[in-house]
Formats: C-alpha cells, sequence, structure tokens
C-alpha cells in the first residue's frame, strides 16, 4: 500500500472535498483482501472512524457507501525549509523582539 498509517488523507464525500484525517491503522479484516482502516478525524472535537476498505480504496480508488460516492486522496506534506533551524539554546540566548501580554493589553483598552 501507498498510503499508510500516520499518513493525513482528504476524504472527498460527494466528490467535494469534506475532511482531513490521519489514519491510525490498518489492519487486516476477517475478510481475504480487505482492511480496518482506523481514521482519527480532524475535526472539532476530534472523531474516529473505522471504514473496512480494500487496498486501492485506501490508495484513492472511488468507492461508495450507502450510494454515496467517497474517495481518500493521500495529502503530501510540502517540503521542508531547505536551511535547518538553529536549536535553541538553554539558558536564555539574544532576546530579538518583545513579549506583549495580551492580559495586559486587554486591560489596558
Amino acid at each position: 500500500m501507498t498510503t499508510t498509517i500516520n499518513d493525513i488523507v482528504l476524504a472527498h464525500i460527494e466528490d467535494k472535498p469534506a475532511f482531513y484525517a490521519r489514519i491510525e491503522d490498518i489492519v487486516q479484516d476477517v475478510k481475504p483482501g480487505w482492511w480496518q482502516v482506523k481514521l482519527l478525524v480532524l475535526t472539532v472535537p476530534l472523531q474516529v472512524y473505522t471504514w473496512i476498505l480494500d487496498e486501492s480504496q485506501v490508495n484513492g480508488a472511488p468507492f461508495t457507501m450507502s450510494g454515496t460516492p467517497i474517495m481518500l486522496e493521500k495529502i503530501v506534506s510540502p517540503e521542508p525549509p531547505e536551511k535547518p533551524l538553529d536549536p535553541v539554546e538553554k539558558g536564555g540566548g539574544e532576546k530579538k523582539g518583545n513579549v506583549v501580554s495580551l492580559f495586559d493589553r486587554k486591560k489596558n483598552q
């Protein structure tokens, strides 16, 4: 499978983007050739779905649930920055900005 655990997918329902989810687990179903795919749906509140899919469906082939067209699209993260960030030193380094307390700011308004 090209889509695997910890991948982020975009679920399309009725050919429209519906929600993002992270694949939490993929375990073989009792039915040969099928997989139980546990999805952490990234909504508020978080939800967990388990869908039983075949390998092609996990990898983006369209399918239906109760007649509703659905498709999972694997999301590829943008490339990381070219230059790695410098590690933060303990004990404080140079201060390069001001810290503004939202609490103090609200009191002064």
